[in-house]
């Protein structure tokens, strides 16, 4: 790709299913934060241009001391401050992107197993349809349950994908996405859902089982397996 592309790193949550007095970005996987492990994903990937990091106003020097500096980082730009939402970080990260930035990626700043082919099957993904998200087809059985817990509707697994990021959009597209979100006070548990919402098509683009988000304990004994074995991702 010819165009300049910007990424998305949201690491501003507070993690509490991790059950551990560190943020969940700042944990250690092989000695190194997972924060780490997942920018040098695309630190080293040819066709991201910039990086922007969005992390807790106030984790901003945990972030410079612990995961920027001990590593030689050179496309991140600068820490974004999250807001009270993975939404408004997202957009808060929208806003700081330069004006010569064509496609973004957003992807989630504990999901360290992500793939350079990945990345590119999204970036090609998003150039001919303007939005794609990384996704699995589900392998369980999933229930729709009612207010009293009874199931009340078992949708064919054959359609159901579990979405993942990356999750890569022309710019123009998710700026608007966001922009009427706000206006609406719309929300989505993901950046997709809100370009869904302008009645945007996103394509679905075949991910990995391994790129896993860690988000509990047990996400992190299965994360150090795969660090051990690449052949796995």
């Amino acid at each position: 790709m010819n165009s300049k592309v910007g990424t998305l790193i949201p690491a501003a949550g507070k993690g509490s299913r991790m059950a551990h007095s560190l943020k969940k970005p700042y944990l250690k996987l092989a000695k190194k934060p997972i924060l780490a492990h997942t920018i040098q994903r695309f630190e080293q990937n040819t066709a991201v241009d910039t990086i922007f990091v969005i992390v807790d106003e106030t984790d901003f020097n945990a972030c410079r001391k612990t995961v920027l500096e001990p590593y030689p980082f050179t496309k991140v730009q600068e820490l974004v401050a999250g807001g009270e939402t993975r939404q408004k970080s997202v957009y808060n990260g929208v806003c700081a992107l330069s004006a010569d930035v064509d496609f973004v990626i957003v992807h989630d700043g504990v999901r360290p197993f992500v793939t350079d082919e990945t990345i590119f099957d999204c970036l090609t993904a998003a150039d001919e349809c303007g939005a794609a998200v990384a996704a699995v087809p589900v392998k369980d059985t999933i229930k729709v349950a009612n207010e009293n817990c009874f199931i009340s509707e078992t949708p064919e697994r054959e359609k159901l994908w579990a979405v993942q990021t990356p999750q890569v959009f022309r710019k123009s597209v998710l700026e608007e996405a966001h922009q009427i979100a706000q206006e609406r006070q719309l929300t989505g548990t993901d950046d997709a859902a809100l370009v869904e919402q302008l009645g945007f098509p996103v394509k679905l683009v075949m991910g990995s089982y391994a790129n896993l988000k860690i988000t509990t304990p047990v996400d992190l004994r299965v994360a150090e397996v795969l660090l051990s074995d690449p052949t796995l991702w």
